[in-house]
């Protein structure tokens, strides 16, 4: 009796074992009072939102030489947790400019006002209506996040991303806003090849259907923020800023000299850009090794 209960019971795991994989996952239940952010996960052909743990210390007062973008954005999202009328944002531009601080900061400053931010990969933008259905009827204020959001030569699901960005963004409820990052301002690159086929039309010419069907994706975006190169002056003042916040909290005393700045440059220039994160990883190497040559 025992071994034909054993076997029984042996074939009964194995065929749980084979059926665990099909079986839908448990999905968290998100408490919106307490959780910040949550990440939109692809589970099979549908999906969740799952909870994350983000960190509060980035602030608008450390994004440094980006005063025009950091207004205009603000006072968007100053808008939008109003309930007044605002837009949807593509922030495009050079890379590690600020960007995505930008956003994650205004996380910060909000927070209490009841914002809060929600994670979507570019491949995931299709089940935005998914998301917004979720969303609609809570109290709180979410902005979707998508960093990132570009689309490469030949990839031809920005068609299908565009006519989900119409009826998503144009009908989403007054708690929801997207925004976007993107170092191409269009999201699609333009090719010369796209022009070849101008045609003259009563004496004007009308560019070809290729080149207007690539910008039309960014504009479901109301508000365009550039981000450009940082010059070598806004650098080095991102620089001193980052090397002061990290002393103060170690407690190092310093003071910005030619040397320090010499040393600022050199990093830069061997990584080949100037940029808020080339700067914020400097800081962290000089004030790391200064500390270190104190033990």
């Amino acid at each position: 009796m025992d071994a034909r209960m054993n076997a029984f019971l042996d074939r009964a795991e194995s065929v749980l074992a084979r059926l665990d994989p099909l079986l839908p996952a448990l999905r968290p239940h998100i408490d919106w009072t307490a959780t910040l952010a949550a990440r939109w996960q692809r589970d099979g052909r549908s999906g969740y939102l799952l909870p994350l743990q983000v960190s509060l210390d980035m602030r608008l007062s450390d994004l440094i030489g980006v005063d025009k973008q950091r207004e205009q954005l603000g006072r968007n999202t100053q808008q939008f947790i109003s309930g007044l009328p605002a837009n949807h944002a593509l922030l495009w531009g050079s890379r590690g400019t600020g960007k995505s601080s930008l956003v994650r900061a205004l996380l910060a400053e909000h927070a209490g006002a009841g914002l809060r931010l929600i994670e979507i990969e570019r491949d995931h933008l299709a089940d935005l209506p998914r998301i917004v259905e979720q969303l609609q009827a809570l109290p709180q204020r979410f902005i979707l996040f998508c960093d990132d959001l570009s689309f490469e030569a030949g990839e031809g699901d920005y068609r299908v991303l565009k006519s989900v960005l119409d009826g998503s963004l144009e009908q989403a409820p007054d708690n929801v806003l997207l925004y976007a990052t993107s170092n191409r301002r269009h999201l699609v690159p333009e090719k010369a090849s796209d022009n070849e086929n101008w045609q003259r039309v009563d004496g004007e010419l009308h560019p070809s259907e290729a080149v207007e069907d690539k910008i039309a994706l960014s504009d479901r975006f109301g508000l365009w923020l550039s981000f450009y190169p940082f010059t070598q002056e806004h650098y080095l003042a991102v620089v001193e800023h980052w090397i002061g916040q990290l002393a103060a909290s170690a407690g190092l005393q310093w003071q910005r000299d030619e040397t320090l700045d010499i040393l600022a440059v050199r990093w830069a220039t061997g990584r080949g850009n100037r940029n808020g994160r080339c700067a914020y990883q400097f800081a962290r190497y000089w004030v790391g090794l200064q500390l270190l040559e104190q033990h």
